[in-house]
């Protein structure tokens, strides 16, 4: 059983808890993570859902729900080391933006820590979460945004942060 910390509109945690996969009240919120690792040859680590995963068989930087009684970056580390295997070193890491998200693709709104970290483990030292994922790749920048432009990438949101992140200016 998975739970998470209820947060209010005013990322303030409430002492409430909820069991994943139950519908929020109505300005409750959780916490999610999205980690981004970049490599040493500016290569972006990206990851492919299982198919049965809710935007299954589309790519994604690593990321989750942060459960009870964990932070921001505890949830970031935990969450890559879960499904890709790797240890970062949080020194080599920083909160890149954080913002409200109200209902999109999920059914609970919830709070987004946008997380960037340095790290260059060889692809074949990735170990996969069977249940999580099924493929992990470094990619330029140009081939996510190729990828977001086919529809083969977990769309992000009314919140176009990607574009400052990946440091491409793009028209869609």
């Amino acid at each position: 059983m998975e739970l998470w910390d209820v947060y209010d509109k005013d990322r303030n945690i409430t002492g409430k808890t909820v069991e994943r996969g139950t519908y929020m009240a109505e300005n409750e919120y959780h916490l999610v993570v999205q980690v981004w690792i970049k490599n040493e040859d500016n290569q972006w680590l990206i990851s492919k859902r299982a198919p049965h995963k809710s935007q299954g068989l589309r790519w994604e930087p690593t990321g989750g729900s942060v459960l009870a009684g964990e932070t921001s970056l505890e949830g970031a580390l935990r969450e890559v080391k879960e499904e890709l295997g790797i240890t970062l070193d949080s020194e080599r890491g920083y909160l890149f933006k954080s913002f409200r998200r109200e209902k999109f693709t999920w059914a609970n709104p919830g709070f987004l820590d946008i997380w960037v970290f340095k790290n260059s483990t060889p692809i074949e030292d990735v170990v996969l979460q069977e249940e999580e994922t099924i493929d992990a790749k470094w990619v330029t920048a140009e081939e996510i945004l190729q990828l977001m432009e086919a529809d083969k990438f977990v769309p992000m949101g009314e919140n176009l942060y990607h574009k400052e992140l990946l440091g491409v200016d793009t028209n869609f």
